[in-house]
């Protein structure tokens, strides 16, 4: 399953990811992201959301940008749902929209990709990560995250 391979590589290529695997109170996974543009932007890709290692429900996140863009990407998004009230109020929205309906603090890298753990505080945290590991500098506000179904 592609959630369980995206996990993998996570604890593989981020330093520290344990520790915020095992003190999370829920992991979205977002396995394949794909971002594409010429000019105008947007992504789509669909996951899951995970308590106590169970996939409880489904999602999908979309977003759109404009400005220099040409070509596609894959990437990896994980959010992880450091506070209980923070991942209660993502299950209970009607489509949640990073930023707007809660702040999500993208994890930041030091050297050899180890991970800042003073962002263990925060409520929800986000990692991106691509074919080649890390990603940096990129943003999951405007991200718009709607239950699928299933």
């Amino acid at each position: 399953m592609r959630i369980d391979a995206a996990l993998k590589r996570f604890r593989e290529k981020v330093d520290g990811a344990d520790e915020f695997l095992s003190a999370a109170k829920g992991v979205l996974v977002f396995p394949r992201v794909i971002k594409a543009g010429f000019g105008i932007g947007g992504e789509y890709g669909e996951g899951a959301l995970r308590i106590g290692g169970q996939s409880v429900q489904y999602y999908s996140v979309a977003g759109a940008s404009i400005g220099f863009q040409i070509g596609a990407q894959a990437k990896t998004e994980i959010l992880i749902f450091m506070d209980g009230a923070a991942l209660e109020t993502f299950r209970n929205s009607d489509g949640w929209e990073a930023g707007v309906d809660g702040s999500v603090a993208v994890a930041k890298f030091g050297a050899g990709g180890s991970v800042d753990t003073t962002n263990i505080q925060d409520p929800i945290i986000g990692f991106i990560f691509g074919n080649a590991g890390l990603m940096y500098n990129l943003t999951l506000e405007g991200s718009k995250i709607n239950r699928l179904e299933r």
